[in-house]
């Protein structure tokens, strides 16, 4: 496959994976074992599969957000519970949600059945060499319902090309927050004020980055990308393709398409059902 078309499709896929950070059911399951809702919930739940560490190597693997927020609430959130027990909490949610947002006939489907067997085989396609977060979520042990199935073979995924895209910031030159303002000036992402909200960066620091970015002549002092800047955030997610694509060429072009096409109602009817409020990813 070409590797354009295999981040497009990628891209498109993402929905079933992310609706686990938005959904009620996620975060109740991991409230039910005490964690704080909100922040905690999704370090830790994201987390979880490597084990009891500290701040750093979640601030390290998750790359745009502020180290002093991580570690407000990791590694606290184990003394609460164990990293096993959240990772089992997390997948009881996305159960929960699959079965709130899909119903039981859509789960119970061919084509989901389908879908998960080609999912799987696009997951084991992906190695694991520096992909630190992808290859904790490999480690995991695979679970047994299809609808499962489909969701952690795109965790797999998904987490495999973050890994990726974190090495081609790190090639561009890009810090953490670097590529967080940058992105966040492509017109793409969050608006400047979610993006610090949620990310926890202060004005000062934001616009220190913004300076420093200008400085480089990738910014304009006004907080917009500059020509060197947005071919620079182009090559990023380029090289994002180009580092993503083996699981897709070992695929091949036919089995993704098909995916895609097996996904794509799912996805649909998942928005449609509320998985994103306020229309994120819709």
């Amino acid at each position: 496959m070409d590797a354009h078309d295999a981040g497009r499709t990628a891209r498109s896929l993402e929905t079933l994976h992310a609706l686990c950070y938005f959904s009620a059911e996620v975060e109740s399951s991991l409230v039910d074992l005490g964690l704080r809702k909100g922040r905690m919930c999704y370090f830790a739940g994201r987390a979880a599969p490597m084990g009891r560490v500290g701040g750093g190597p979640v601030t390290a693997t998750f790359y745009v957000f502020n180290p002093s927020l991580v570690g407000h609430f990791i590694p606290s959130a184990w003394e609460i519970a164990s990293p096993e027990d959240v990772h089992e909490a997390r997948y009881r949610g996305v159960d929960a949600a699959y079965r709130h947002l899909l119903g039981d006939d859509v789960l119970g489907s061919a084509e989901m059945l389908e879908a998960a067997g080609i999912a799987r085989e696009l997951a084991e396609g992906c190695t694991p060499e520096g992909r630190a977060l992808h290859a904790a979520h490999a480690d995991m042990a695979w679970p047994e319902e299809p609808h499962l199935v489909l969701f952690h073979a795109l965790t797999l995924v998904r987490e495999h090309r973050g890994d990726g895209h974190v090495a081609a910031l790190l090639h561009a030159g890009l810090s953490g927050r670097e590529a967080l303002v940058s992105h966040t000036a492509t017109g793409k992402g969050f608006t400047v004020a979610a993006a610090q909200a949620t990310r926890g960066w202060s004005a000062e620091e934001w616009q220190a980055s913004v300076d420093a970015l200008t400085d480089r002549g990738l910014m304009t002092p006004g907080g917009d990308l500059t020509d060197d800047g947005t071919a620079l955030r182009t090559q990023v997610e380029a090289e994002t393709d180009r580092l993503g694509l083996a699981p897709w060429a070992a695929l091949g072009e036919e089995k993704a398409t098909r995916l895609r096409e097996l996904a794509r109602p799912f996805a649909k009817q998942a928005v449609a059902a509320g998985a994103f409020p306020g229309g994120v990813f819709a």
